[in-house]
């Protein structure tokens, strides 16, 4: 057991942060992780916190370590401690982020990006906005550094991130087609979407007739529907301002609901602070809209 504290006033904020870090996730191993630190610096530095205190703060067992009942009275009170000199020191001297890099398909960041940046841009009207064009999607590496807009399924190794929308399809023409929109070309598009049969075998529907377009591109796909050249299997989440403002129209046929979807994320660094956490999330909503 720890001897019998003889100082006095508050032990070194290292070891408190430590202390906290290795309650919150319950692992010496995890905590020396998050700090960067070998297992047996944060062993140390609990050993000199209980010390300092003169009581016991983990149990130690083959199993791992466990809070004593000392140790997780004490925890709460350094972790809400830490978290308000944390917040209060941001408020006071941290900086606002001055600029903000996005990366993303060149189609994303034309449809999914910009109709959505004009009342963003008035929130944040010193944010400078750099977008990055990544040709192809295995080359996002290149850009890791900045957020991301991307399609899948999330999860991305080293990097968060936040659903914008599912990927949902459906049929859509030019303005005034519509309603015959059986009697139009099919405009095909290669690539990892599900395609018209897909979406006739889901629906129950019968599949058109293949026509004589094929891009590999939704916003090229999109682009062809607008100029009158025949129906697409578009993405309602790309194609929302298109729809909203009367440049296309969704044809009155079933949707195609899918699992993939498009996500914001953003390297684990850049969201540390209350002020990038609460700018991250704006930059989220203003793209869910």
């Amino acid at each position: 057991m720890p001897k019998k504290a003889t100082k006095q006033g508050l032990p070194p904020l290292d070891w408190l942060k430590v202390f906290e870090a290795a309650g919150r996730l319950g692992s010496f191993t995890a905590a020396a992780e998050e700090f960067g630190a070998t297992q047996a610096a944060v062993s140390q530095r609990i050993r000199n916190l209980e010390s300092w205190l003169g009581r016991q703060l983990f149990i130690r067992s083959a199993r791992g370590v466990t809070l004593t009942v000392d140790g997780e009275s004490y925890l709460p009170l350094i972790h809400d401690t830490l978290l308000a000199l944390e917040q209060g020191t941001e408020n006071l001297f941290g900086q606002s982020a001055r600029e903000l890099r996005v990366a993303a398909l060149p189609s994303h960041l034309e449809m999914l990006l910009l109709p959505r940046l004009s009342l963003f841009s008035k929130t944040y009207p010193d944010l400078r906005l750099v977008t990055e064009t990544v040709p192809k999607r295995l080359e996002f590496e290149a850009a890791d550094g900045a957020l991301h807009i991307r399609y899948g399924r999330g999860g991305w190794q080293g990097r968060d991130g936040v659903l914008l929308a599912n990927e949902v399809l459906q049929p859509m023409t030019a303005p005034g087609k519509a309603a015959g929109w059986r009697q139009l070309p099919v405009i095909e598009l290669r690539g990892e979407r599900p395609g018209w049969a897909e979406w006739a075998r889901v629906t129950g529907e019968t599949e058109p007739d293949a026509g004589p377009v094929s891009v590999d591109s939704m916003a090229h796909a999109l682009r062809a529907a607008r100029l009158g050249m025949g129906v697409v299997l578009g993405s309602k989440a790309l194609a929302a301002n298109l729809l909203q403002t009367g440049q296309l129209e969704c044809a009155p046929a079933p949707e195609l609901a899918i699992i993939e979807g498009y996500w914001l994320t953003w390297p684990p660094s850049l969201g540390k602070s209350p002020r990038q956490r609460a700018l991250l999330e704006a930059f989220s909503q203003a793209l869910r809209r």
